[in-house]
């Protein structure tokens, strides 16, 4: 699992972005979020995530928060 933080989130459209711990960019979709839920995300909160690759690029599944 990486570990990272939310660095932005687009809420009305159902997605976002992770700074990884190696400083790269994620990006995920709320169908990816776990546990709490994509609602319950705030920018910054430190998360995990598993890296896969989508179409445009590595991003993130299984997305949970560590609060």
């Amino acid at each position: 699992m990486a570990t990272g933080k939310v660095k932005r989130l687009v809420m009305e459209k159902g997605f976002g972005f992770i700074v990884g711990s190696d400083g790269k960019d994620y990006f995920f979709h709320r169908s990816g979020v776990k546990d709490n839920g994509f609602d319950k995300l705030l920018e910054k909160d430190e998360v995990t995530f598993d890296v896969t690759m989508g179409d445009k690029g590595p991003r993130a599944e299984n997305v949970k928060t560590n609060r």
